[in-house]
């Protein structure tokens, strides 16, 4: 459902945005609401879930998905598609808290990168399914109905969760909230991203998009010598001491930056370059989904038998090349061409996924995976988020902003050719840029080392029983 839903507004958004009439601010911010919802609660409910246990939250992120997703359907103006959308998002947070963490509790570490890998081929179909029922859906009906598809399935989801999954994990029952540090770290993930999109947009002064960054430095500091100092910290930060857990984390922080955007630009350079409908955009896609499915469980495989270093590093190499290539395509490309591209991005990121996640979860102690497992979505969140609103940063340096707003609302009326090729540059920058950035990915992946020797973390915060 999650992968579902992320692809159906990708494909939609032009359609959404010019129905309610936003402009490209509020265009992004209906897909960015979500991933913002579903950011700020990541490490609350990963601790809760450690104390709780992740089976009963899991089964809460579904109802409440599924309540979001029937507000969003309802929605009369962009703002109330936004707000209902973090609703979403919070719901998300819950799911994507617990699901690595379940499924790690319930495998034998010698098939975890397999099993992480069979995860993210369910997500992928997800997807797939997403960018063509999007497409079919619009075809026939209005965007609102884009929302309509998640709520049998959510209640699917919620029933099933309730009755076929089983609680594996050792629990903290009892241990306090750091309500306190929730607070700090809120705060920092809030203005942070605020503070981003700000300078994507130019909707504000300087003074402000600097004050937001401020108050966002100021917040994780404090949020660091808190968590250093409370005996049940949200975030054990002697988790930072793990190697493989961080170089994990950083390298794909840098590649959900490099990454996040191109889907919609992929959307884009379809509909609004090529003039293609929805759905033709949605089934044009698609290869790059079909190269993942392939790469994810054959790369967590061959992880679980020789390391993830060598497929962690190869795929993200293989991304930049097809960003690299990507930013060489124009009206005239050829659609082979570009199949080949997108099918090089969709085995990149099927050979560094599963063993990245895989390198990331099974390095921390079992009564910390909740968290792990929370802080690692955190922070592809909000590389995600950075990518869209860099994306449309770089595009503004190259196209004007009232440009950009009335070819993703899909007012083409007014727009000359020559916007239009301006606008294509745009975008072909930005594959520069990101490609750039997941080149930077690769180090942090090689520095973690090969994993195969995992030293116990010394001196974590006490469990109790």
């Amino acid at each position: 459902m999650a992968g579902l839903d992320s692809r159906i507004v990708v494909v939609g958004l032009p359609q959404v945005a010019g129905s309610l009439h936003a402009d490209a601010e509020q265009a992004v911010w209906i897909t960015q609401a979500y991933v913002l919802g579903s950011t700020v609660a990541l490490l609350l409910f990963g601790r809760l879930s450690d104390i709780v246990g992740r089976v009963k939250l899991y089964k809460v992120g579904f109802a409440v998905f599924t309540f979001g997703s029937a507000l969003t359907s309802a929605a009369a103006n962009p703002a109330q598609v936004i707000a209902f959308r973090a609703v979403q998002g919070l719901g998300a947070a819950i799911l994507f808290s617990n699901s690595a963490a379940i499924i790690v509790d319930a495998t034998p570490a010698d098939e975890l990168g397999l099993s992480l890998g069979i995860n993210q081929v369910a997500f992928r179909m997800g997807s797939m399914a997403g960018l063509t029922v999007s497409g079919i859906i619009l075809s026939i009906l209005d965007w609102r109905a884009l929302f309509y598809v998640n709520i049998p399935i959510g209640i699917f989801g919620t029933t099933w969760a309730h009755f076929r999954l089983r609680e594996m994990a050792k629990v903290e029952r009892g241990a306090p909230i750091d309500w306190l540090g929730f607070a700090t770290f809120s705060v920092f993930i809030l203005t942070l991203l605020l503070g981003l999109t700000i300078a994507a947009y130019g909707v504000a002064e300087t003074t402000t998009v600097v004050g937001l960054f401020l108050v966002s430095v100021s917040a994780l500091a404090a949020f660091i010598v808190l968590e250093r100092r409370h005996p049940h910290p949200l975030l054990d930060l002697k988790l930072l001491r793990i190697r493989e857990f961080t170089g994990g984390i950083v390298a794909q922080l840098l590649n959900a930056i490099a990454f996040g955007a191109v889907l919609l630009l992929l959307s884009l350079h379809f509909q609004l370059v090529l003039q293609k409908s929805p759905l033709e955009a949605g089934l044009l896609i698609i290869p790059t989904d079909i190269a993942t499915l392939a790469a994810g469980p054959l790369s967590g495989r061959l992880s679980d038998r020789y390391g993830h270093l060598p497929f962690t590093t190869t795929g993200l190499a293989v991304i930049t090349l097809s960003l690299l290539l990507f930013s060489t395509t124009d009206a005239f490309t050829p659609y082979p061409v570009l199949v080949v591209d997108m099918m090089l991005l969709g085995t990149g990121l099927g050979l560094f996924a599963s063993p990245n996640i895989s390198s990331i979860m099974g390095s921390v102690p079992p009564q910390r995976r909740g968290i792990a497992s929370s802080f690692r979505a955190t922070f592809f969140n909000v590389g995600y988020t950075i990518s869209l609103n860099l994306a449309i940063l770089i595009m503004t340096f190259t196209v004007p902003y009232a440009i950009v707003t009335r070819i993703i609302s899909s007012s083409t009326v007014g727009i000359s050719e020559a916007d239009r090729l301006l606008f294509e540059q745009g975008i072909k920058t930005t594959y520069l840029w990101l490609a750039a950035i997941n080149t930077v990915a690769i180090l942090p992946s090689l520095l973690r080392g090969r994993g195969a020797n995992r030293a116990p973390v010394p001196t974590l915060a006490p469990v109790e029983p």
